[in-house]
Protein backbone atom coordinates (compact mmCIF):
# COMPACT_ATOMS: atom_id res chain seq x y z
CA UNK A 1 0.00 0.00 0.00
CA UNK A 2 2.96 2.34 0.53
CA UNK A 3 3.42 2.42 -3.25
CA UNK A 4 -0.21 3.32 -3.87
CA UNK A 5 -1.04 6.94 -4.60
CA UNK A 6 -4.28 8.72 -5.46
CA UNK A 7 -4.68 10.28 -8.87
CA UNK A 8 -7.30 12.56 -10.37
CA UNK A 9 -9.14 10.60 -13.07
CA UNK A 10 -8.99 13.49 -15.53
CA UNK A 11 -5.17 13.42 -15.31
CA UNK A 12 -4.91 9.80 -16.41
CA UNK A 13 -7.45 9.70 -19.25
CA UNK A 14 -7.23 10.67 -22.90
CA UNK A 15 -10.99 11.08 -23.21
CA UNK A 16 -13.95 11.64 -20.88
CA UNK A 17 -17.17 12.64 -22.58
CA UNK A 18 -20.74 11.64 -23.31
CA UNK A 19 -22.31 10.69 -26.60
CA UNK A 20 -25.20 12.03 -28.63
CA UNK A 21 -28.39 10.88 -30.31
CA UNK A 22 -28.46 10.95 -34.12
CA UNK A 23 -30.81 13.42 -35.77
CA UNK A 24 -34.13 11.69 -36.24
CA UNK A 25 -33.82 9.71 -32.99
CA UNK A 26 -35.24 6.20 -33.05
CA UNK A 27 -36.34 6.60 -36.68
CA UNK A 28 -32.73 5.94 -37.77
CA UNK A 29 -32.39 2.72 -35.74
CA UNK A 30 -31.87 -0.40 -37.85
CA UNK A 31 -31.32 -4.13 -37.23
CA UNK A 32 -27.67 -4.18 -38.25
CA UNK A 33 -24.91 -1.66 -38.77
CA UNK A 34 -22.91 0.40 -36.27
CA UNK A 35 -23.93 -0.49 -32.71
CA UNK A 36 -25.68 2.30 -30.83
CA UNK A 37 -25.25 1.86 -27.09
CA UNK A 38 -27.73 3.30 -24.60
CA UNK A 39 -27.87 3.30 -20.80
CA UNK A 40 -30.12 0.22 -20.81
CA UNK A 41 -27.19 -1.80 -22.20
CA UNK A 42 -24.77 -0.85 -19.40
CA UNK A 43 -24.75 -2.79 -16.15
CA UNK A 44 -22.01 -3.11 -13.55
CA UNK A 45 -19.35 -5.41 -15.01
CA UNK A 46 -21.73 -6.71 -17.68
CA UNK A 47 -23.18 -5.59 -20.98
CA UNK A 48 -26.86 -6.28 -21.69
CA UNK A 49 -27.37 -7.09 -25.37
CA UNK A 50 -31.16 -6.90 -25.03
CA UNK A 51 -32.34 -3.71 -26.68
CA UNK A 52 -29.01 -3.09 -28.42
CA UNK A 53 -29.85 -1.23 -31.58
CA UNK A 54 -27.85 -0.04 -34.59
CA UNK A 55 -27.59 3.03 -36.79
CA UNK A 56 -26.81 3.61 -40.43
CA UNK A 57 -23.32 4.38 -41.69
CA UNK A 58 -24.49 7.93 -42.49
CA UNK A 59 -25.70 8.47 -38.91
CA UNK A 60 -22.51 6.88 -37.54
CA UNK A 61 -20.33 9.30 -39.53
CA UNK A 62 -22.19 12.25 -38.02
CA UNK A 63 -21.41 10.84 -34.55
CA UNK A 64 -17.75 10.16 -35.29
CA UNK A 65 -16.74 12.21 -32.24
CA UNK A 66 -18.33 9.65 -29.92
CA UNK A 67 -16.77 6.57 -31.47
CA UNK A 68 -16.13 3.73 -29.00
CA UNK A 69 -12.81 1.88 -29.04
CA UNK A 70 -11.57 -1.38 -27.55
CA UNK A 71 -11.24 -1.26 -23.73
CA UNK A 72 -13.28 1.94 -23.41
CA UNK A 73 -15.26 2.18 -20.16
CA UNK A 74 -18.96 2.99 -20.47
CA UNK A 75 -20.47 4.88 -17.52
CA UNK A 76 -24.15 5.76 -17.19
CA UNK A 77 -24.45 9.41 -16.20
CA UNK A 78 -28.21 10.08 -16.02
CA UNK A 79 -31.46 8.56 -14.83
CA UNK A 80 -32.20 5.59 -12.61
CA UNK A 81 -29.25 3.63 -14.00
CA UNK A 82 -26.68 6.32 -13.16
CA UNK A 83 -23.27 5.00 -11.99
CA UNK A 84 -23.54 1.63 -13.75
CA UNK A 85 -20.35 0.84 -15.62
CA UNK A 86 -18.75 -1.79 -17.85
CA UNK A 87 -16.03 -2.30 -20.45
CA UNK A 88 -17.36 -2.24 -23.99
CA UNK A 89 -17.43 -5.80 -25.43
CA UNK A 90 -15.31 -6.27 -28.55
CA UNK A 91 -18.23 -7.95 -30.35
CA UNK A 92 -20.34 -4.76 -30.46
CA UNK A 93 -17.66 -2.65 -32.17
CA UNK A 94 -17.85 -0.44 -34.18
CA UNK A 95 -20.13 1.52 -31.88
CA UNK A 96 -21.39 4.92 -30.77
CA UNK A 97 -23.13 5.98 -27.52
CA UNK A 98 -26.00 8.30 -26.72
CA UNK A 99 -25.97 11.31 -24.39
CA UNK A 100 -26.82 9.24 -21.30
CA UNK A 101 -23.54 7.27 -21.45
CA UNK A 102 -20.04 8.63 -20.85
CA UNK A 103 -16.92 7.28 -22.55
CA UNK A 104 -13.85 6.94 -20.31
CA UNK A 105 -10.67 6.19 -22.26
CA UNK A 106 -7.59 5.84 -20.08
CA UNK A 107 -3.91 6.44 -20.65
CA UNK A 108 -2.82 2.80 -20.37
CA UNK A 109 0.68 3.85 -19.25
CA UNK A 110 -0.83 5.24 -16.06
CA UNK A 111 -3.89 3.15 -15.36
CA UNK A 112 -5.30 -0.19 -16.53
CA UNK A 113 -8.83 0.24 -17.94
CA UNK A 114 -10.10 -3.03 -16.41
CA UNK A 115 -8.62 -2.11 -13.03
CA UNK A 116 -10.36 1.28 -13.21
CA UNK A 117 -13.66 -0.30 -14.22
CA UNK A 118 -13.49 -2.67 -11.24
CA UNK A 119 -12.70 0.26 -8.94
CA UNK A 120 -15.77 2.16 -10.20
CA UNK A 121 -18.00 -0.78 -9.21
CA UNK A 122 -16.80 -1.01 -5.59
CA UNK A 123 -19.62 -0.30 -3.11
CA UNK A 124 -17.85 2.79 -1.81
CA UNK A 125 -17.39 4.31 -5.28
CA UNK A 126 -20.93 3.41 -6.35
CA UNK A 127 -22.31 5.17 -3.27
CA UNK A 128 -20.11 8.20 -3.97
CA UNK A 129 -21.22 8.49 -7.60
CA UNK A 130 -24.88 8.15 -6.62
CA UNK A 131 -24.46 10.91 -4.02
CA UNK A 132 -22.96 13.19 -6.68
CA UNK A 133 -25.68 12.33 -9.20
CA UNK A 134 -28.57 13.14 -6.88
CA UNK A 135 -27.16 16.53 -5.91
CA UNK A 136 -29.14 19.31 -4.25
CA UNK A 137 -32.41 20.33 -5.83
CA UNK A 138 -31.76 18.21 -8.92
CA UNK A 139 -34.87 17.07 -10.78
CA UNK A 140 -33.03 14.09 -12.28
CA UNK A 141 -30.03 11.99 -11.35
CA UNK A 142 -27.02 13.15 -13.37
CA UNK A 143 -23.24 13.31 -13.32
CA UNK A 144 -21.20 15.87 -15.23
CA UNK A 145 -17.88 15.59 -17.04
CA UNK A 146 -16.22 17.75 -14.35
CA UNK A 147 -17.47 15.43 -11.60
CA UNK A 148 -15.99 12.41 -13.39
CA UNK A 149 -12.69 14.16 -14.09
CA UNK A 150 -12.33 14.92 -10.36
CA UNK A 151 -12.76 11.33 -9.18
CA UNK A 152 -9.86 10.28 -6.94
CA UNK A 153 -8.61 6.84 -7.91
CA UNK A 154 -6.16 4.69 -5.89
CA UNK A 155 -3.30 4.05 -8.26
CA UNK A 156 -0.83 1.29 -7.35
CA UNK A 157 2.08 0.48 -9.70
CA UNK A 158 0.81 -0.55 -13.14
CA UNK A 159 2.02 -4.12 -12.60
CA UNK A 160 -0.13 -4.37 -9.47
CA UNK A 161 -3.11 -3.00 -11.39
CA UNK A 162 -2.61 -5.68 -14.05
CA UNK A 163 -2.51 -8.41 -11.39
CA UNK A 164 -5.68 -7.17 -9.67
CA UNK A 165 -7.51 -6.94 -12.98
CA UNK A 166 -6.24 -10.42 -13.94
CA UNK A 167 -7.51 -12.01 -10.70
CA UNK A 168 -10.97 -10.47 -11.06
CA UNK A 169 -11.07 -11.20 -14.79
CA UNK A 170 -10.79 -14.93 -14.08
CA UNK A 171 -14.17 -14.75 -12.40
CA UNK A 172 -15.61 -12.72 -15.27
CA UNK A 173 -14.20 -15.11 -17.88
CA UNK A 174 -15.95 -18.03 -16.17
CA UNK A 175 -19.14 -16.00 -15.86
CA UNK A 176 -19.00 -15.13 -19.56
CA UNK A 177 -18.36 -18.79 -20.47
CA UNK A 178 -21.40 -19.95 -18.48
CA UNK A 179 -23.52 -17.17 -19.95
CA UNK A 180 -22.58 -18.31 -23.45
CA UNK A 181 -23.67 -21.85 -22.54
CA UNK A 182 -26.95 -20.48 -21.17
CA UNK A 183 -27.54 -18.66 -24.46
CA UNK A 184 -26.81 -21.81 -26.49
CA UNK A 185 -29.25 -23.87 -24.41
CA UNK A 186 -31.93 -21.21 -24.78
CA UNK A 187 -31.40 -21.07 -28.56
CA UNK A 188 -31.55 -24.88 -28.82
CA UNK A 189 -34.86 -24.90 -26.92
CA UNK A 190 -36.25 -22.16 -29.15
CA UNK A 191 -35.22 -24.05 -32.29
CA UNK A 192 -36.99 -27.18 -31.06
CA UNK A 193 -40.14 -25.21 -30.26
CA UNK A 194 -40.11 -23.60 -33.73
CA UNK A 195 -39.43 -26.92 -35.48
CA UNK A 196 -42.34 -28.69 -33.77
CA UNK A 197 -44.97 -25.99 -33.28
CA UNK A 198 -44.30 -23.39 -35.98
CA UNK A 199 -42.86 -25.41 -38.88
CA UNK A 200 -44.91 -28.51 -37.88
CA UNK A 201 -41.94 -30.90 -38.15
CA UNK A 202 -42.90 -32.68 -34.94
CA UNK A 203 -42.36 -36.44 -34.45
CA UNK A 204 -44.78 -38.27 -36.75
CA UNK A 205 -45.66 -35.21 -38.84
CA UNK A 206 -45.17 -37.24 -42.03
CA UNK A 207 -48.28 -39.32 -41.35
CA UNK A 208 -50.36 -36.60 -39.64
CA UNK A 209 -53.44 -35.30 -41.40
CA UNK A 210 -53.68 -31.52 -41.75
CA UNK A 211 -57.00 -29.65 -41.82
CA UNK A 212 -56.94 -26.03 -43.04
CA UNK A 213 -53.16 -25.99 -42.53
CA UNK A 214 -53.37 -27.19 -38.91
CA UNK A 215 -52.53 -30.70 -37.69
CA UNK A 216 -55.65 -32.69 -36.92
CA UNK A 217 -56.47 -32.64 -33.21
CA UNK A 218 -54.80 -29.29 -32.61
CA UNK A 219 -56.95 -26.27 -31.78
CA UNK A 220 -56.84 -22.51 -31.38
CA UNK A 221 -57.43 -21.40 -27.80
CA UNK A 222 -56.69 -18.39 -25.61
CA UNK A 223 -54.20 -17.97 -22.78
CA UNK A 224 -57.15 -17.61 -20.40
CA UNK A 225 -58.15 -21.24 -20.98
CA UNK A 226 -54.82 -22.74 -19.92
CA UNK A 227 -53.65 -20.59 -16.99
CA UNK A 228 -54.60 -20.62 -13.33
CA UNK A 229 -52.33 -17.81 -12.14
CA UNK A 230 -52.11 -14.31 -13.58
CA UNK A 231 -51.10 -11.60 -11.14
CA UNK A 232 -48.73 -8.72 -10.58
CA UNK A 233 -47.02 -7.62 -7.40
CA UNK A 234 -46.68 -4.35 -5.54
CA UNK A 235 -44.23 -2.16 -3.70
CA UNK A 236 -44.35 -0.71 -0.18
CA UNK A 237 -46.28 2.51 0.31
CA UNK A 238 -43.89 5.34 -0.45
CA UNK A 239 -41.75 3.17 -2.74
CA UNK A 240 -38.62 1.10 -2.27
CA UNK A 241 -36.44 1.93 0.73
CA UNK A 242 -32.95 1.96 -0.79
CA UNK A 243 -31.35 1.86 2.66
CA UNK A 244 -32.44 -1.78 3.13
CA UNK A 245 -29.34 -4.00 2.92
CA UNK A 246 -31.04 -7.31 3.69
CA UNK A 247 -34.48 -8.34 2.55
CA UNK A 248 -36.38 -9.94 -0.32
CA UNK A 249 -35.68 -9.15 -3.97
CA UNK A 250 -38.36 -7.06 -5.68
CA UNK A 251 -38.07 -8.01 -9.35
CA UNK A 252 -38.92 -5.21 -11.75
CA UNK A 253 -39.16 -4.89 -15.50
CA UNK A 254 -35.38 -4.33 -15.80
CA UNK A 255 -34.85 -7.98 -14.85
CA UNK A 256 -37.36 -9.50 -17.24
CA UNK A 257 -34.65 -10.25 -19.80
CA UNK A 258 -34.75 -13.97 -20.56
CA UNK A 259 -34.33 -17.38 -18.92
CA UNK A 260 -31.25 -17.68 -16.73
CA UNK A 261 -30.44 -13.97 -17.01
CA UNK A 262 -30.56 -11.50 -14.14
CA UNK A 263 -28.75 -8.27 -13.32
CA UNK A 264 -28.07 -8.43 -9.60
CA UNK A 265 -26.53 -4.94 -9.63
CA UNK A 266 -29.93 -3.40 -10.43
CA UNK A 267 -31.76 -5.37 -7.74
CA UNK A 268 -34.02 -3.65 -5.21
CA UNK A 269 -35.16 -5.09 -1.87
CA UNK A 270 -38.31 -5.04 0.23
CA UNK A 271 -38.52 -5.99 3.89
CA UNK A 272 -39.20 -9.54 5.05
CA UNK A 273 -42.44 -8.33 6.67
CA UNK A 274 -43.68 -6.78 3.43
CA UNK A 275 -42.97 -10.00 1.54
CA UNK A 276 -44.59 -12.15 4.24
CA UNK A 277 -47.78 -10.07 4.23
CA UNK A 278 -48.04 -9.76 0.42
CA UNK A 279 -51.02 -11.66 -0.97
CA UNK A 280 -49.84 -11.60 -4.60
CA UNK A 281 -46.67 -11.36 -6.63
CA UNK A 282 -44.58 -14.08 -4.95
CA UNK A 283 -42.49 -15.98 -7.50
CA UNK A 284 -42.95 -19.75 -7.67
CA UNK A 285 -40.85 -22.34 -9.49
CA UNK A 286 -41.15 -22.07 -13.30
CA UNK A 287 -43.27 -18.92 -13.16
CA UNK A 288 -43.39 -16.96 -16.42
CA UNK A 289 -42.74 -13.22 -16.06
CA UNK A 290 -44.08 -10.59 -18.48
CA UNK A 291 -43.08 -6.93 -18.53
CA UNK A 292 -46.50 -5.24 -18.48
CA UNK A 293 -45.85 -1.51 -18.88
CA UNK A 294 -42.97 0.62 -20.08
CA UNK A 295 -40.65 0.69 -23.08
CA UNK A 296 -40.45 -3.08 -23.59
CA UNK A 297 -43.99 -4.24 -22.92
CA UNK A 298 -44.28 -7.94 -23.69
CA UNK A 299 -40.71 -8.90 -22.85
CA UNK A 300 -40.82 -12.35 -21.21
CA UNK A 301 -38.70 -14.44 -18.85
CA UNK A 302 -38.87 -17.51 -16.63
CA UNK A 303 -37.36 -18.28 -13.21
CA UNK A 304 -36.64 -21.76 -11.92
CA UNK A 305 -34.73 -23.82 -9.31
CA UNK A 306 -34.24 -20.97 -6.83
CA UNK A 307 -32.86 -18.66 -9.50
CA UNK A 308 -32.38 -15.81 -8.96
CA UNK A 309 -33.40 -16.38 -5.32
CA UNK A 310 -35.18 -18.96 -3.20
CA UNK A 311 -37.67 -16.24 -2.24
CA UNK A 312 -38.53 -13.24 -4.43
CA UNK A 313 -41.50 -11.24 -5.62
CA UNK A 314 -42.39 -9.01 -8.55
CA UNK A 315 -43.42 -5.38 -8.42
CA UNK A 316 -46.47 -3.79 -10.05
CA UNK A 317 -44.83 -3.64 -13.49
CA UNK A 318 -44.55 -7.42 -13.95
CA UNK A 319 -47.12 -10.19 -14.46
CA UNK A 320 -46.63 -13.76 -13.19
CA UNK A 321 -48.25 -16.58 -15.19
CA UNK A 322 -48.63 -20.27 -14.44
CA UNK A 323 -50.60 -22.92 -16.30
CA UNK A 324 -53.28 -25.15 -14.83
CA UNK A 325 -51.30 -28.22 -15.93
CA UNK A 326 -47.60 -28.07 -15.10
CA UNK A 327 -46.81 -30.05 -18.23
CA UNK A 328 -47.85 -27.01 -20.31
CA UNK A 329 -45.61 -24.45 -18.57
CA UNK A 330 -42.58 -24.67 -20.89
CA UNK A 331 -44.84 -24.77 -23.94
CA UNK A 332 -46.56 -21.56 -22.87
CA UNK A 333 -43.27 -19.87 -22.03
CA UNK A 334 -41.66 -20.61 -25.39
CA UNK A 335 -44.86 -19.55 -27.14
CA UNK A 336 -44.90 -16.16 -25.43
CA UNK A 337 -41.10 -15.83 -25.78
CA UNK A 338 -41.36 -15.71 -29.57
CA UNK A 339 -40.82 -12.36 -31.27
CA UNK A 340 -44.28 -12.57 -32.84
CA UNK A 341 -45.91 -12.62 -29.39
CA UNK A 342 -43.74 -9.75 -28.18
CA UNK A 343 -45.06 -7.80 -31.18
CA UNK A 344 -48.64 -8.88 -30.45
CA UNK A 345 -48.37 -7.63 -26.88
CA UNK A 346 -46.87 -4.36 -28.10
CA UNK A 347 -49.91 -3.90 -30.37
CA UNK A 348 -52.32 -4.78 -27.57
CA UNK A 349 -50.77 -1.97 -25.57
CA UNK A 350 -51.17 0.51 -28.44
CA UNK A 351 -54.86 -0.35 -28.68
CA UNK A 352 -55.40 0.15 -24.95
CA UNK A 353 -56.95 3.28 -23.41
CA UNK A 354 -54.38 3.10 -20.59
CA UNK A 355 -50.67 2.50 -21.35
CA UNK A 356 -49.57 -1.02 -20.49
CA UNK A 357 -51.03 -4.51 -20.58
CA UNK A 358 -53.93 -5.45 -18.37
CA UNK A 359 -54.99 -8.97 -17.38
CA UNK A 360 -57.75 -9.12 -20.01
CA UNK A 361 -55.23 -8.32 -22.75
CA UNK A 362 -52.98 -11.20 -21.68
CA UNK A 363 -55.92 -13.59 -21.34
CA UNK A 364 -57.15 -12.71 -24.82
CA UNK A 365 -53.94 -13.79 -26.58
CA UNK A 366 -54.64 -16.65 -28.98
CA UNK A 367 -52.34 -19.64 -29.41
CA UNK A 368 -52.33 -22.93 -31.28
CA UNK A 369 -52.64 -25.74 -28.75
CA UNK A 370 -51.13 -29.04 -29.96
CA UNK A 371 -52.38 -32.50 -29.22
CA UNK A 372 -51.45 -33.21 -25.59
CA UNK A 373 -49.04 -36.03 -26.45
CA UNK A 374 -46.78 -33.49 -28.19
CA UNK A 375 -46.94 -31.18 -25.16
CA UNK A 376 -45.85 -34.10 -22.98
CA UNK A 377 -43.04 -35.05 -25.36
CA UNK A 378 -41.86 -31.43 -25.63
CA UNK A 379 -41.70 -31.18 -21.84
CA UNK A 380 -39.69 -34.41 -21.64
CA UNK A 381 -37.10 -33.08 -24.10
CA UNK A 382 -36.97 -29.51 -22.82
CA UNK A 383 -36.89 -30.21 -19.06
CA UNK A 384 -33.27 -31.49 -18.91
CA UNK A 385 -32.12 -28.53 -21.04
CA UNK A 386 -33.83 -26.03 -18.74
CA UNK A 387 -32.49 -27.83 -15.67
CA UNK A 388 -28.95 -27.45 -17.01
CA UNK A 389 -29.59 -23.83 -18.04
CA UNK A 390 -30.64 -22.83 -14.52
CA UNK A 391 -27.83 -24.83 -12.91
CA UNK A 392 -25.43 -22.69 -14.96
CA UNK A 393 -27.36 -19.55 -13.99
CA UNK A 394 -26.94 -20.42 -10.32
CA UNK A 395 -23.21 -20.95 -10.88
CA UNK A 396 -23.04 -17.49 -12.44
CA UNK A 397 -24.75 -16.10 -9.35
CA UNK A 398 -22.23 -17.83 -7.04
CA UNK A 399 -19.25 -16.60 -9.06
CA UNK A 400 -20.65 -13.07 -9.13
CA UNK A 401 -21.08 -13.07 -5.35
CA UNK A 402 -17.53 -14.41 -4.83
CA UNK A 403 -16.05 -11.77 -7.16
CA UNK A 404 -18.02 -8.98 -5.48
CA UNK A 405 -16.77 -10.04 -2.05
CA UNK A 406 -13.16 -10.08 -3.23
CA UNK A 407 -13.34 -6.85 -5.24
CA UNK A 408 -13.22 -4.25 -2.42
CA UNK A 409 -10.57 -6.24 -0.55
CA UNK A 410 -8.26 -6.09 -3.55
CA UNK A 411 -8.99 -2.43 -4.12
CA UNK A 412 -8.12 -1.37 -0.59
CA UNK A 413 -5.00 -3.53 -0.35
CA UNK A 414 -6.50 -5.89 2.23
CA UNK A 415 -5.55 -8.83 -0.01
CA UNK A 416 -2.01 -8.74 -1.36
CA UNK A 417 -1.34 -9.59 -5.00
Amino acid sequence: MSEWKKVRLGDCCVKIGSGSTPKGGSTVYIDSGTSFIRSQNVYNLSFDYNGLTHITEEAAQKLKGVTIYKNDILLNITGDSVARTCIVPDCVLPARVNQHVAIIRVNEKIINSHYLNYFLTTPKMQAYMLSLAVGKGASRNAMTKVMIENFEVPCPPIETQHRIASILSRYDDLIENYQRQIKLLEEAAQRLYKEWFVDFRFPGHETTKFVDGIPEGWNITSVDNIIEKLESGSRPKGGIDTSIKEGIASVGAENVIGPGLYNFSSEKLVSYDFYKNAKKGKIENKDILIYKDGAYIGRTSLFQDNFPHKEAMVNEHVFLLHTKEEICQYFLFFTLYQKVYFEKMQKLNKNAAQPGLNQNAIKSLKLLMPNKKYIVKFDEVISPMMKKLFALANQVRSLTEARDRLLPKLMNGEVEV
